[in-house]
């Protein structure tokens, strides 16, 4: 078997690459056009940012895997401040697999980043989907997240 078919096995069995189970509620389909869309996609969903991480920060680390078309910061959709994600949008789908396999887990501004395979950008998106304007998952949290803006809103009603 020849080095090429050696690595091209090995790309294809990249677990990297392969799809989470997370779907977004708000598609306007089935689950199967869903995960063909991802499957597609050279759009990335970044999680778990810090609240003052910059755009310009995104650019520098996710730009170091490939050429980026456009980033988009997530929102409060109250306070229109980072609520902690965005979306990474590469020219190719090559490009983003690379930043899937290499940045997935790596640190930015002292936090675990999480990239997720996503359908690609619309209006409207880019603002969190909680009750109070932010993610959901920070309406939950009841630790003390510096990064987030301290403590989750369950316990700021406490």
């Amino acid at each position: 078997m020849s080095d090429d078919l050696r690595m091209l096995r090995m790309l294809q069995s990249d677990s990297a690459l392969e799809l989470s189970e997370y779907r977004d509620q708000q598609f306007n389909g089935n689950n199967d056009e869903q995960e063909k869309l991802l499957k597609e996609s050279s759009t990335l969903y970044v999680g778990n940012l810090s609240f003052y991480t910059t755009e310009d920060q995104i650019y520098e680390l996710f730009g170091r895997c490939g050429d980026i078309k456009n980033v988009f910061m997530g929102l409060d959709k109250i306070k229109k401040t980072a609520c902690g994600f965005c979306f990474v949008e590469y020219h190719t789908r090559a490009d983003a697999e690379n930043a899937m396999r290499f940045l997935n887990g790596t640190y930015l501004d002292d936090r675990i980043i999480r990239t997720d395979w996503d359908l690609g950008f619309r209006e409207g998106r880019q603002y969190g989907r909680g009750r109070s304007g932010g993610q959901v998952r920070d309406e939950f949290r009841e630790d003390f997240d510096a990064g987030r803006g301290g403590f989750g809103k369950q316990a700021q009603a406490c």
